[in-house]
């Protein structure tokens, strides 16, 4: 038994090097930092769960004036205390749902994301404890739920949907339906919140998803940032017409 356990608990930790060792080459540090746009961040946070990675997300609080019962990554806007993005994640997580900034490796910063009140949110990877308990904060979080990464490789239910953003882009929307075991329920996550989701997916498992993305997986990094930066001249022309 206990060669057993010894022998489980190295394939663990090899499956969470090779994770961050992957993140860590597509890690974009402040190269965004600077673009003239009000900020905001998330954290994704993984962990491991018998034996696969998986990601904590949230359900916002039904009394919320903005996106209510959507689900999102723990986060929000930038505070003048706050001295980047990092920071901006780490604090929001441990007020929305109790997590500890020092219990959390913080792994890279992925390329950002406009959100559909243009501001330039920033997603923070980071490996939290497995037997981590959030505490959600009922202002801001109704539900805290976990879902296998792969998920958003292979996942059981997806549609696209068509969007336009506010600068007048049109585009389409990756939306998962997750049928949560734990909860006995099923949770939309889409958006933004996928976005980053199907992102982080295909950095970490370097395989092509089960349904069409917008990257060329052969020039993963290059193709993404052109992506953001075609993204933020289309918002850029909207402000300045």
């Amino acid at each position: 038994m206990a060669a057993a356990e010894r022998e489980d608990g190295w394939e663990r930790e090899n499956i969470k090097e090779r994770a961050k060792l992957r993140l860590r080459e597509c890690d974009v540090g402040e190269r965004f930092s600077r673009l003239p746009l009000p900020r905001a961040s998330v954290l994704l946070p993984l962990l491991l769960r018998g034996g696969r990675l998986c990601l904590l997300l949230t359900v916002r609080a039904m009394q919320l004036r903005r996106s209510p019962g959507e689900v999102c990554f723990p986060g929000g806007k930038r505070d003048e205390t706050d001295k980047d993005e990092i920071d901006t994640a780490l604090r929001e997580a441990k007020e929305e749902v109790g997590l500890q900034p020092e219990t959390v490796e913080v792994i890279c910063r992925l390329v950002p994301g406009i959100d559909k009140m243009n501001h330039l949110v920033t997603p923070v990877v980071g490996f939290i404890e497995d037997t981590f308990q959030a505490t959600p904060n009922p202002d801001e979080v109704s539900d805290v739920f976990v879902v296998p990464l792969e998920y958003f490789i292979k996942p059981l239910n997806y549609v696209t949907l068509p969007f336009k953003t506010s600068s007048g882009c049109s585009g389409r929307m990756h939306c998962f339906t997750y049928d949560d075991p734990e909860h006995k329920r099923s949770f939309k996550i889409w958006g933004l919140t996928a976005h980053f989701a199907v992102f982080l997916a295909i950095v970490i498992f370097r395989v092509k998803p089960t349904y069409e993305v917008e990257y060329d997986l052969d020039n993963l990094m290059t193709s993404a940032e052109n992506n953001f930066m075609n993204l933020y001249a289309s918002v850029n022309e909207r402000k300045s017409s």
